[in-house]
């Protein structure tokens, strides 16, 4: 049996196995190409065999997922990931790009998780025994810090925090425009009727969620944002700030991705050296502080910036500067 997942190409790719590794955030490279060569993957209905196909923009693509038993363990591996803090309470980490939080959507295997095992004999299973000391998450192409509880007592200390909104969560975001330099969203997040995978900004419907953010740096077409988000609902950062017109940069969901034609001539050169240094939404968990589940006094984190990041940032200065 297959479950079947329907996108669509809305701007140009050079090949889809990349397309389908930004659209189907819980799937390695690896799997996803393992799918179109055994068959499971067509394009405007016809099936194709090559990871490297091409996408002109406009095509319906259609992918079977084959359902497979969830497994009943974690297999330990060795995934690189950089420890920030820790001791017999939590461990306060680095979370890279590229790299799936936990097992699910058809992975099992090479995600955070799986490395968390493979280096600590003790986490907490408060959660789930397949979740291991996961108290929150990061989507797997947003970088940056992430705090796990050892123990099911700091568990659910720190599940409380979060539950409250008394965790202060900083993010930085590269994003298109020039935003004003403070600003609020309070927008429902609602799942997108038209792309499972994606949500979208509702007045009426959906949960509601709350944002803030303040300019850091501006350049020319682009700013980076030091942002807030008070409620923790999924992609909340993301959809808000499309929602308000400035995307976050290479964000393929949404709207982060623009066709060549769509950018201004002037900033087309920049965008193209962008995408290089920046093959993912330029996102970074920035900050986390919270009460210490055993010292109960506000410990505070930050995780510094990734190459990729200080790489785009590095060329939008040098091109200020011009």
């Amino acid at each position: 049996m297959a479950d079947t997942t329907k996108l669509t190409a809305k701007v140009p790719w050079s090949r889809l196995d990349h397309f389908l590794a930004a659209s189907l955030g819980d799937l390695s490279r690896t799997r996803i190409q393992s799918l179109i060569k055994s068959g499971m993957v067509r394009i405007d209905g016809a099936t194709v065999y090559r990871a490297r196909e091409s996408l002109s923009g406009g095509e319906r693509i259609q992918v079977d997922l084959p359902i497979h038993d969830k497994p009943d363990h974690i297999e330990p591996e060795d995934i690189p990931f950089d420890i920030l803090y820790e001791d017999d309470q939590i461990i306060v980490l680095d979370k890279p790009a590229g790299l799936v939080t936990h097992p699910g959507s058809g992975v099992h295997r090479g995600t955070l998780v799986n490395g968390l095992v493979g280096r600590y004999q003790h986490l907490s299973e408060y959660n789930s025994r397949l979740r291991p000391g996961i108290v929150h998450r990061l989507d797997k192409n947003t970088s940056g810090i992430m705090v796990i509880a050892r123990t099911d007592a700091a568990h659910l200390h720190l599940a409380r925090q979060f539950e409250r909104r008394e965790v202060q969560k900083t993010y930085l975001a590269l994003v298109w425009g020039t935003p004003p330099k403070t600003g609020k969203v309070e927008a429902n997040v609602v799942r997108d009727p038209h792309n499972r995978l994606a949500f979208r900004a509702s007045r009426s419907r959906g949960r509601p969620a709350e944002t803030t953010f303040r300019s850091r740096e501006h350049f020319h077409g682009f700013t980076l944002l030091e942002v807030r988000p008070r409620t923790g609902r999924t992609h909340q950062i993301r959809v808000h700030l499309a929602y308000l017109g400035y995307p976050i940069f290479g964000d393929t969901l949404y709207q982060g991705v623009r066709a060549r034609a769509s950018i201004a001539p002037e900033l087309r050169d920049i965008a193209a050296q962008l995408h290089r240094a920046l093959p993912r939404q330029g996102l970074h968990a920035f900050s986390l502080a919270f009460i210490h589940p055993a010292t109960k006094e506000t410990a505070t984190f930050q995780a510094p910036l990734p190459d990729d990041l200080n790489t785009a940032l590095a060329i939008l200065r040098q091109e200020s500067r011009a």
